[in-house]
């Protein structure tokens, strides 16, 4: 039966939107096994839980997500489980910028789901998937491009450290909200620093917040 042995995740906090992506689910693949997240908290527990993933559709603004920073964290994590964006906007930068962080596909959210069950079903058979109507074919600038390329090299860990200090969080907070010493937020700092080529905590932030990976930071978090 088609999609029996198949589980997919939604991750989006609105339920009305978690509706029509399991009725865009069930119409390509009514047997396939859907598991629902409301948040990144949620999305985490079920990456600890499940292991046999095909498939993750996630929304860019729900609670826990900071720009690309979810995105950055579960291709780290886990390279080889497709993510697809699901998203209000259709801005051809956020997708193409969507794609080069290894993204398989980007769902606008206006699209039917007719539209949305056969961008599921290419992503899924392989291939890649964005909006037919959106024109990706501008070049970035290679000093964007490079960033993009730095930011793609951050480990999970080294994604949520730079997530926290764009929230203006000192290293003894960081080092209590993921459970480590602060010689290991240092270490983290440094290493973040050293593969975006700046040279402080604030010029990370501003670096990351520039092509969207984080919120710009707030006076707390200068250095």
């Amino acid at each position: 039966m088609q999609g029996q042995n198949t589980t997919i995740v939604i991750a989006d906090d609105h339920p009305l939107f978690r509706g029509a992506l399991r009725q865009a689910v069930a119409s390509v693949m009514p047997q396939a096994r859907v598991i629902e997240a409301s948040g990144l908290d949620e999305l985490n527990a079920t990456l600890g839980q499940e292991r046999d993933l095909d498939l993750i559709l996630l929304d860019l603004t729900m609670p826990g997500v900071q720009g690309f920073s979810a995105l950055l964290s579960l291709r780290a994590q886990h390279p080889e489980l497709p993510v697809v964006i699901v998203s209000a906007t259709e801005e051809p930068t956020v997708i193409r910028r969507a794609m080069e962080f290894g993204a398989s596909g980007f769902i606008p959210k206006s699209i039917d789901v007719d539209s949305i069950g056969g961008a599921i079903s290419a992503v899924l058979a392989g291939d890649t998937w964005t909006p037919p109507d959106v024109d990706l074919s501008a070049a970035e600038d290679k000093e964007t491009a490079d960033l993009v390329r730095r930011l793609a090299t951050l480990t999970p860990q080294q994604v949520r450290v730079l997530t926290m200090l764009s929230e203006g969080l000192l290293n003894k907070q960081i080092a209590y909200e993921l459970n480590v010493s602060e010689a290991t937020v240092k270490a983290h700092v440094s290493a973040i620093l050293d593969k975006l080529g700046v040279d402080s905590r604030t010029q990370a932030v501003i670096a990351a917040s520039k092509i969207g990976v984080t919120q710009r930071p707030s006076p707390a978090g200068a250095d």
